[in-house]
């Protein structure tokens, strides 16, 4: 109710300077005041529009640039968005400020170097968005322990941010060290990134139930949070409802892009539900993306063997326990092996066997299993 007030009265103050404007066509005072309500109310058309009458009287100052940059970031123009903050910067222009929008910009755009780049300790201590963006930046460009080591630092400065607790959970989730992303989770508050690494973590103690509220609440603020649908896809998996869960997981998967784990979850979610080709479908997308995941080789070795391919599934076995002696896929790829099954009227057989084969130092089968993927699938970058 309050946010509908704000927003009425910024409206209502946007109507009043446009009916000043009407009366003094060429106040450009007013003209730019004008500008600045209509992007505080999201009018981004019509704010645009008052820049361009800005600009046909006279050269914009760098303040109406700077709006004009902030237009097209809001706007999702990123690439002019870059071209007029650069020039910004170029001029002179050290506020804190328009550093972060450059590097979110060039972020928006996937280049993350050049935006990690622009966040200096200076624009970071300054603004804890930016803050926050530099740990994305990191965590994007693989760079975990660098993220987590300067994000130590940043929470100092910024201890009350959420969104910067959110993605060092985030980061301490994908280095597997689940005490820190706990300590940060627990600081982020209703922050979508911090209730997704709260959910995680929460699963990977096998409460599903939980996870999900988690995951929900994170989904209801932020409904592409990776994470979260990532999530929400185990957590339907470790209630044994593999149908929707692909979905979810699926879903999860293509907002990740390059998160091994998530590509292999949804894998095993076709794989419950017998549908072997989209599940190799989502093994080998896991595959293309990086060939030293254990978990893959192991996955598409039970596949074989539910496919009468002994000798390719041998292979593929032996590659997964070489690569993690520990892989749960590889472990359960080798006890099917073992028990000699791999023909062609035994595919059925050989699925119901995997499924409710506990195996590993866990004892989980693979249902339970995928709990666990969420923070130890390799790969990913910090979206959400």
């Amino acid at each position: 109710m309050e946010a509908l007030e704000v927003q009425s009265a910024s409206g209502q103050r946007l109507q009043r300077l446009l009916g000043f404007i009407e009366r003094d066509p060429k106040n450009l005072p007013l003209i730019a005041d004008a500008a600045s309500a209509a992007f505080d109310c999201g009018e981004l058309e019509t704010a645009s529009a008052l820049i361009d009458r800005h600009a046909a009287l006279t050269a914009l100052p760098p303040s109406m640039q700077n709006l004009r940059g902030l237009v097209a970031l809001a706007g999702g123009d990123f690439t002019s968005a870059v071209a007029i903050f650069e020039r910004l910067l170029a001029t002179g222009g050290a506020d804190p400020a328009l550093r972060f929008n450059l590097a979110w910009a060039k972020a928006m755009l996937e280049d993350y170097q050049a935006a990690l780049d622009l966040l200096d300790e200076a624009t970071a201590a300054a603004l804890p968005a930016a803050a926050a963006l530099k740990v994305q930046m990191m965590h994007h460009l693989g760079r975990l322990e660098d993220a987590l080591t300067c994000g130590e630092i940043l929470a100092e400065i910024h201890p009350d941010d959420t969104a910067l607790m959110g993605a060092l959970a985030t980061a301490a989730i994908d280095a597997e060290n689940l005490d820190l992303a706990k300590h940060y989770a627990s600081r982020a508050g209703s922050q979508p990134a911090g209730l997704a690494a709260m959910g995680m973590l929460i699963l990977n103690d096998n409460d599903a139930h939980a996870a999900m509220e988690m995951f929900d609440e994170a989904l209801a603020a932020r409904p592409d949070n990776a994470r979260a649908l990532l999530g929400k896809g185990l957590a339907l998996m470790a209630e044994g409802k593999s149908g929707p869960a692909a979905g979810w997981l699926d879903k999860g998967a293509e907002i990740f892009g390059d998160h091994l784990g998530s590509w292999v979850a949804a894998g095993w979610a076709y794989f419950v539900q017998g549908d072997l080709a989209a599940s190799r479908a989502r093994f080998d997308k896991a595959m293309a993306l990086d060939d030293t995941f254990a978990e893959t080789h192991g996955a598409l070795a039970v596949l074989d063997i539910a496919e009468n391919q002994l000798e390719s599934a041998r292979g593929r076995t032996e590659v997964a326990l070489r690569l993690d002696r520990k892989c749960f896929a590889g472990a359960l790829a080798k006890s099917l092996l073992l028990m000699g099954e791999g023909n062609e009227a035994a595919a059925e057989r050989v699925r119901t066997i995997a499924l409710n084969t506990p195996l590993g130092e866990s004892g989980k089968t693979i249902a339970q299993a995928m709990a666990s993927m969420g923070t130890a699938g390799r790969g990913g970058s910090a979206k959400n």
